[in-house]
């Protein structure tokens, strides 16, 4: 499935992985990518219809102009000379762009910050959902990002190897030479252990197994089932990579989708219940008020009056 609305925003989806069943071509709340390094197929940025989420991190180089992201209830402008990076799950939008802005958009799987331990204060910001700025720029980050772009839509995979070691190493300077988080809210989590460093492509297996199925009505079992692994390590595991439980992760992933829901369609609260995963309205309603601290329907209301 390949969103024709904004061709920059995702790359194309890897046919393998299963439509989300609220997607509506108009508007493309919720997007997987194909968990692969690639490149935006367009530099031209252009307004979204509707937020949307995808697996993997985000890279915006931003080339001439600049762009207003709603993200995750907030509005961030970043402009000409700015790298910016973010994981895609987080629900984001671009709402307003200036006149021929152009960027370079690049998507990294979340195996590679999680493999990273060296980067775990850096990494742990990005899964709480931080938008991460680089500080810290180079005269040729343009011409890098630019030729990044091109090879990796060349779909060479030996080109492709050299960008992701070439990438990587990009994203350790930022840590080295500066960073900060635009939100300026981030908070740390747990660094994950030495020797669960090898067991991170399990992690990786959970996180995109939510992503894909939790409008079904799963349970921490069936996450931790993605692997290979005893399912308590399984468990034990997740948590100290990313933060928080399996189950909270469903419940989090469930509430952002109902969340988009809520922006850009005209759906009832009941049926965003139940599209979203959740098999109770009870249970909808005091979770969305725990995280969000407004109803559904005052927070859709302030989102129309604030549009």
């Amino acid at each position: 499935m390949t969103s024709t609305t904004h061709a920059s925003f995702p790359p194309k989806q890897d046919e393998s992985v299963p439509a989300h069943p609220d997607y509506d071509p108009r508007h493309p709340l919720v997007v997987f990518g194909d968990h692969r390094f690639c490149a935006g197929e367009s530099v031209e940025v252009r307004r979204m219809p509707g937020p949307h989420m995808h697996s993997q991190i985000e890279l915006n180089f931003v080339l001439e102009g600049a762009m207003t992201y709603w993200f995750d209830g907030r509005e961030l402008t970043v402009d000409a000379g700015r790298l910016c990076l973010f994981w895609g799950m987080v629900p984001h939008q671009v709402i307003e762009v200036q006149h021929a802005t152009r960027f370079v958009c690049l998507y990294v799987p979340m195996s590679v910050f999680l493999g990273l331990p060296a980067l775990s204060p850096f990494r742990d910001a990005v899964f709480r959902g931080a938008v991460i700025e680089a500080t810290h720029l180079t005269p040729w980050d343009r011409d890098i990002f630019l030729r990044w772009r091109e090879e990796l839509l060349s779909n060479d995979a030996a080109l492709t190897d050299i960008v992701r070691n070439e990438l990587t190493a990009r994203v350790l300077r930022i840590q080295r030479d500066g960073w900060h988080d635009l939100r300026a809210d981030a908070s740390a989590i747990p660094a994950i252990a030495p020797q669960d460093a090898a067991r991170i492509d399990h992690v990786e297996r959970m996180l995109r197994f939510i992503a894909e199925r939790a409008h079904d009505p799963i349970s921490a079992e069936d996450v931790a089932a993605a692997t290979t692994l005893h399912p308590n390590y399984a468990m034990g595991l997740f948590r100290r990579t990313v933060g928080h439980t399996i189950n909270q992760a469903i419940t989090r992933h469930r509430l952002d989708t109902a969340r988009s829901l809520l922006i850009s369609t005209d759906r009832t609260v009941a049926e965003i219940v139940f599209g979203a995963g959740f098999g109770s309205s009870s249970r909808f309603y005091e979770a969305f008020e725990q995280r969000f601290g407004e109803s559904p329907g005052a927070f859709r209301q302030r989102m129309r009056r604030g549009s």
